[in-house]
């Protein structure tokens, strides 16, 4: 969870000059931002873009940023990635005060599937939503909320109500709402229920090729009759 020893960011503030800046940034290794909400105007900032992306990978939702010695506790809201190379091209952070409560989406992580005896049984476990909404103060936000699932069974399903919160969060959807379920095999036809399903009878497959044609099986035997008293 985040805390008081939230991962701190240095950050610089810069002037909102449009996009041929934030282009300019970017070639330079910089990450454009902005921080917005509570009772500040939106303040336009940028971060080293290697430093942005460690302190990321190492941090919940919530960061303290350092610029112009102050220090603002902020929940990250938004980034952009490039659409194929993926590296972050711009950051939204929201203002955040550690003593008021916030709404914000947690991630669901699922365990123990592979061990679950509907997994085992040949069931497919099927994850149907991966985040949630919750209320926490900014220091009990977790990062992912993790549930064991290797009791589930096929044609369980699990539902948020069956998931506790923990400490000081609390979840906003429906306690109804389907996380996942694990749905039965599909099972492999066999070999008759194949013939049945393509009309395929008898060994020298006449009825077959007649029904292909369009013909029904009548018909074929009438057919067949024409041409023995045409041969004659």
């Amino acid at each position: 969870m985040a805390g008081t020893d939230s991962p701190k960011l240095d950050v610089t503030t810069r002037d909102p000059d449009g996009s041929r800046t934030a282009r300019r940034l970017r070639k330079e290794g910089r990450v454009p931002a902005v921080i917005y909400g509570g009772e500040g105007e939106p303040l336009s900032i940028e971060v080293d873009s290697r430093t942005l992306r460690n302190t990321l990978a190492h941090s919940g939702s919530i960061l303290e940023l350092s610029y112009d010695s102050n220090t603002q506790p902020v929940l990250v809201k938004a980034l952009q990635r490039h659409p194929v190379r993926g590296e972050i091209m711009h950051a939204d952070f929201l203002r955040v005060d550690m003593k008021v409560a916030i709404h914000a989406p947690v991630t669901i992580e699922l365990i123990g599937a592979d061990e679950s005896p509907g997994v085992t049984e040949g069931g497919v476990l099927s994850q149907e939503i991966r985040e949630v909404m919750v209320e926490a103060l900014p220091g009990d936000l977790p990062e992912t909320i993790t549930h064991d699932v290797s009791a589930m069974e096929i044609n369980n399903t699990l539902h948020l109500s069956d998931i506790t919160a923990p400490a000081g969060v609390t979840f906003l959807d429906d306690p109804e709402t389907i996380l996942a379920s694990i749905t039965p095999p599909t099972l492999e036809p066999t070999e008759d229920e194949i013939e049945a399903e393509t009309g395929v009878v008898g060994e020298d497959g006449a009825v077959a090729e007649a029904q292909a044609d369009g013909d029904t099986g009548e018909e074929a035997e009438a057919a067949a009759g024409a041409d023995e008293g045409t041969a004659e």
